[in-house]
């Protein structure tokens, strides 16, 4: 873990980034105290969440679709 003032951040960034990226943490501080943490990004975080996988809901029995219309059916009304 690297620890870095606020100011030299802003003059390396491009390079402290190249050493996040090779794995390095780097720690951020603004008048001796800390206020960011830069780490590589995870395996499992590299898909946004909206574009991940959703979970699927199952239920036992007829469909709401086919359940409406037989109880459309029933009343006449298509």
């Amino acid at each position: 873990m690297k620890t870095i003032t606020f100011t030299e951040f802003r003059k390396h960034a491009s390079s402290l980034f190249s050493a996040v990226e090779n794995g390095e943490v780097i720690v951020i501080l603004r008048h001796g105290k800390p206020i960011a943490e830069i780490t590589p990004v995870s395996p499992e975080a590299t898909a946004p969440s909206w574009k991940r996988p959703g979970l699927r809901l199952s239920v036992k029995g007829a469909r709401l679709s086919s359940a409406i219309l037989e109880e459309r059916e029933r009343e006449d009304v298509l």
